[in-house]
Formats: structure tokens, C-alpha cells, sequence
């Protein structure tokens, strides 16, 4: 393909991510959706390697690609979030109580599903175990249809603050906070791939790689947060003081700097990211300057989840699917109809209907969106270590993102839909 057909072929995309997130606002078809198909379709042109990529020969540029949009989601996420959560208040802490139950009971559960299934139906355990870490976590970036839009500045009252709809708020603070505690599990695959021994490595995985790199990667993040927050609202010299100039891209230096700090000391950079942009959003809550900070990364997440999308759909008629077998589609079929919704019901069974009546509580358990995440995972994984049956792992991990873009992004506006229109009363 010559330069121009690039350069065609790139704008029509560009246009297309301008215009259908407006589009398709209120038809039962999500953005996501169309991008995947224009990609496949891309990828049936007779056009040589050109526009194909694999996942072997391209491994380290899928990571990268995968793991900067991945890192600018969560920033957008974490600035959507109104609700506060103070390390200092037990009363917010238990205000993200569906979030807490999402992620120690939903999460875990979900991932012993998959690698029991795996197991099950004749997996190596180590490939096992990569495929329940690697689609554990919920997507931050193609769950945008069931999240939360964005900041706000309306309520002056934090007991107020994002209590109206419950559904977005514990999918997008799930999104938020999964996605870094997954990587635990993709290291215990990775070291059980590695070793021969589990007596050699367990006590270190437990201690390191299941709590140190946790609470550095949130140490960190807060640390960050703190200071790009002071620095910019409350700064001595005003020339520091961006929140009054209005210069978005502290967000995107916010994003980079908290990633880069976490990995360096050897915590969790996605963590790090997302409790950056918690504290950050914590600071002058009522200023519009954390809208603009949002607007910038929500532009820079859509250009990057395009380019994401349109990879996967040409990768879907290239090839990529070559090595799915009944036992890769039956885990992914099971993933999203069964174990997640089963998962997450459990995780939520004893809230109070106050918080989650039983619709909505369905509905949060379903939309355990699959997506970029899981790619970025898979990819690190095997840039650690050889897995038996690779080329089925990716089939079955690229298989269930597309199941999930479809399935999630065709229902996403109904249902959605029809609990604003039916919020369901308080009842014991």
C-alpha cells in the first residue's frame, strides 16, 4: 500500500471517530463496533503485508501501543470520578463499597474461572492461569458506553457527588482499579512458565509482586498527584499555576510521569496512574480546569483506541483467528455469559438494594467489558517468557475482545437505557 492510500485511508478512520461517537449516541450500536468492522474490512483489501501485522513478528509494537492507550484511559477515568475517596475518611472508603466487592471477590473468582476452564479442557497450567489474568480485568477503554461521561462542578456537597447512578460509577472505578491489580496474576503465570520449582518463587510473588508493587504503584500515584495538584492550583508563583491559564496537558504529563515514576521504583504504573488522577481530581474539586484536563485525554484516548481497533479488525481477516479452537471460543462464550456475570453477582450479593437493586446489579455484573488491556497483558506476558500454545492464546483472547466489543457494544444502549428510564425504588 502506497502512501497516499495510507494517507486516504487514515483520514476516512480519523472522520469516522470524529462522527460516530455523536452518530450512534442513541442507536444500539457502539462505535467500537463500526471501527473493528472498517478494520476488517481494511484487511481483506488485496493489499500485501502493508496493512497485516502478526502477533509474533509486532509483539514489542502491540505492548507499547497497547499499554500508552491503556495509561491514558485510566487518567481519563480517574478524572471522570466525582465521588471522593480520602485516605483519611472510613465513611468514602465504604462510599466505593461495590467497587471494593468488584475487585476482591468479582476479580479473583474470575480469574480462577478461566484457568480452572483452561485447565479443564487440557491447558498447560501456566497458559492457564496467563488466560485468567490476562481477561480478568474489565476494559477502561471500550467501556466508555457504561461509565460515568465525565467531571463535573455542579455539586458543592460530597455526599451528593455521583450517588445518582451507581451502575457507571462502580464499572468505571472497576476499569480503573482492576487493570493494575491484574498484573500479580500475569506474574504468577509468568514465574510458573519460568520454574520448575513453586517452593523457588512464591514467598517472593506473594510479598512483592502480590502487595509491595501494589501499595508502591498507589504510593506513588497519590505522591505525584499531590504535587502536580498543589503545583497547579495552589502554587506561590502564578506562572505555575496552570489551573488559571487553563493548559490541559499537565494531564498528559500527569500521565507520564506518574507511569514512569511507579515502574522505575518498581511498583504498578497503571495503579500509580489511576491514584494520580484520583488525587488530582480530589483538589479544587468544583475548578473546571480537571473538564478541560479530560476533554484532552478523552481526544487522545479515541485517536489511540482507533488506531487499537482498526489493528484488531485487520489482524481478525489476517489470520489471527487461524488458531482458535472449541476450547478457546468455549472459554471466551462462558467468560462473558457465565463466569463474569456469575462472578460479580456473588461479589455484589449482599449489598444493600439502596446501593444496587437487583436490575442494576445484573446489569453491573454484565457489562464486564473485554478489550485493549487484555492485548496488552498477553503481549507483556509472552515478551517474558515462552507459553505453551501460543498461537492459541492469542486466538482466544483476540476472540473474546471481539465477542465482547459486539456483544457489550450492541446492548450497551438499551439496557443502559432502560435503567435511567426504571431507576429501581429503595426496597428491603
Amino acid at each position: 500500500m502506497g502512501a497516499d492510500e495510507v494517507y486516504l485511508l487514515t483520514g476516512l478512520s480519523l472522520l469516522l471517530a470524529v462522527a460516530l461517537p455523536y452518530a450512534l449516541k442513541t442507536a444500539a450500536l457502539s462505535a467500537p463496533v463500526v471501527l473493528l468492522g472498517v478494520g476488517a474490512l481494511i484487511g481483506l483489501l488485496p493489499v500485501p503485508s502493508a496493512v497485516q501485522w502478526s502477533p509474533t513478528a509486532d509483539r514489542a509494537f502491540i505492548e507499547h501501543l497497547t499499554e500508552f492507550t491503556v495509561i491514558i484511559a485510566l487518567m481519563g477515568v480517574g478524572l471522570a470520578l466525582d465521588r471522593p475517596l480520602s485516605l483519611r475518611s472510613l465513611k468514602s472508603w465504604g462510599r466505593w463499597g461495590t467497587t471494593w466487592r468488584l475487585l476482591a471477590i468479582a476479580m479473583p473468582l474470575s480469574i480462577a474461572g478461566v484457568a480452572l476452564l483452561g485447565w479443564g479442557l487440557g491447558l498447560a497450567p501456566a497458559s492457564a492461569v496467563l488466560l485468567g489474568a490476562v481477561l480478568a480485568p474489565t476494559d477502561p477503554v471500550l467501556a466508555s458506553d457504561v461509565q460515568v461521561e465525565g467531571p463535573t462542578t455542579e455539586q458543592e456537597d460530597d455526599e451528593t457527588i455521583d450517588e445518582s447512578d451507581e451502575v457507571r460509577f462502580a464499572l468505571t472505578s472497576e476499569a480503573g482499579l482492576n487493570d493494575g491489580l491484574a498484573f500479580p496474576f500475569v506474574a504468577l503465570a509468568i514465574l510458573m512458565a519460568g520454574s520448575q520449582s513453586i517452593s523457588t518463587w512464591w514467598p517472593t510473588w506473594l510479598l512483592w509482586d502480590l502487595v509491595g508493587k501494589v501499595v508502591i504503584g498507589a504510593v506513588v500515584g497519590v505522591l505525584i498527584g499531590w504535587l502536580l495538584a498543589k503545583a497547579a492550583f495552589r502554587s506561590r508563583r502564578p506562572s505555575v499555576r496552570v489551573a488559571e491559564t487553563g493548559e490541559p496537558l499537565l494531564a498528559i504529563a500527569a500521565v507520564l510521569v506518574s507511569y514512569g515514576a511507579a515502574e522505575v521504583v518498581g511498583g504498578y504504573g497503571f495503579l500509580s496512574v489511576f491514584a494520580c488522577a484520583l488525587t488530582i481530581r480530589s483538589a479544587e474539586r468544583n475548578s473546571g480546569y480537571h473538564a478541560l484536563m479530560h476533554q484532552v485525554i478523552e481526544r487522545l484516548e479515541r485517536l489511540l483506541t482507533l488506531i487499537v481497533l482498526l489493528l484488531l479488525g485487520i489482524a481478525l481477516t489476517g489470520g489471527i483467528l487461524a488458531e482458535l479452537t472449541f476450547r478457546g471460543a468455549t472459554i471466551g462464550v462462558l467468560l462473558l455469559l457465565v463466569v463474569r456475570p456469575l462472578s460479580a453477582w456473588v461479589g455484589m450479593r449482599f449489598l444493600h438494594p439502596r446501593v444496587l437493586g437487583p436490575r442494576e446489579r445484573w446489569a453491573t455484573a454484565f457489562f464486564g467489558v473485554r478489550g485493549i488491556g487484555s492485548l496488552f497483558y498477553l503481549s507483556y506476558a509472552m515478551g517474558h517468557t515462552e507459553f505453551a500454545g501460543s498461537g492459541e492464546l492469542w486466538s482466544t483472547v483476540t476472540f473474546t475482545v471481539t465477542l465482547s466489543v459486539i456483544l457489550h457494544g450492541v446492548s450497551a444502549t438499551p439496557i443502559m437505557r432502560r435503567l435511567d428510564e426504571r431507576r429501581e425504588p429503595a426496597t428491603d
